[in-house]
């Protein structure tokens, strides 16, 4: 059920309002007084219930009956019909001699306001690894310090701006078990990439995974030679994505390079 954002009752507050008034004895006035409602409210709902029983409690639909004014089934499909051949509200209303309006109202019941809704949007391409160590995601996450209490809670802007500076978030995540290892480091300079790398093999190693290939992105630490190095001597392909791709969910996703 959809209730009003201003509905002062739900379903069971009017239940517990008639409860009180053919049970318990409540009187009328005395019970809209605590559900907080009208006491013409009130007679409303005791009504409804005499009439209908709890069923009779739910809000109604406020969709009319008839309409009598409705495009015909038949007019609908055929708008149907010429929208699949991809003529706009315009073409479609002329050829069929009704206001666009109409048609631009029939078109967006159908879910085919815009053309693009015409051309099925093609698959998200995923892979996944089939067993865990064949790829290893890195990638880090620059996290700002937090120094003291702003002026968005003091409300007091006069005093000195500190500047706390950052921490760097390293990341790991293995491609197919989804097993993550992440550890804040002060920066993101080759030789904290490479030590997380190391400290990050030897957890995953300790649970069992052995590391075939690590993939990053094109941060300068990661194109460095020593990086590489460490790679070739932990005896891992390094692969890196191509640039500007996205960094979906912790992990690397795109076509990868090297």
């Amino acid at each position: 059920m959809n209730v009003h954002k201003n509905a002062r009752m739900t379903v069971h507050g009017r239940l517990l309002l008639i409860r009180r008034v053919r049970a318990q004895g409540w009187r009328v006035e005395v019970a809209a007084l605590a559900a907080g409602v009208s006491v013409r409210s009130a007679y409303k709902w005791l009504a409804r219930h005499r009439a209908g029983g709890e069923r009779a409690l739910h809000d109604r639909s406020s969709a009319p009956a008839r309409s009598p004014r409705r495009l015909p089934a038949d007019l609908v499909v055929e708008i149907e019909r010429l929208r699949r051949q991809r003529l706009t509200g315009p073409q479609i209303a002329r050829r069929l001699c009704r206001p666009r309006s109409t048609v631009g109202l029939a078109l967006r019941r159908l879910g085919l306001g815009r053309l693009t809704a015409l051309t099925p949007r093609p698959p998200v391409v995923r892979y996944q690894r089939a067993s865990p160590g064949e790829l290893l995601h890195i990638d880090t996450k620059k996290l700002g310090r937090i120094d003291g209490i702003g002026h968005r809670i003091t409300g007091d802007r006069t005093g000195p701006r500190r500047r706390s500076g950052w921490e760097i978030l390293h990341v790991a995540i293995d491609d197919a078990a989804r097993l993550a290892y992440s550890q804040i480091l002060p920066d993101e300079r080759t030789a904290s990439a490479i030590a997380f790398l190391d400290r990050a093999l030897g957890w995953f190693g300790r649970h069992g995974v052995a590391v075939e290939r690590v993939m990053t992105d094109n941060g300068s630490a990661y194109r460095s030679h020593a990086f590489r190095r460490a790679c070739a001597g932990a005896g891992l392909r390094h692969l890196r994505t191509r640039p500007r791709w996205r960094n979906i969910g912790g992990a690397l996703y795109g076509r990868a390079t090297g």
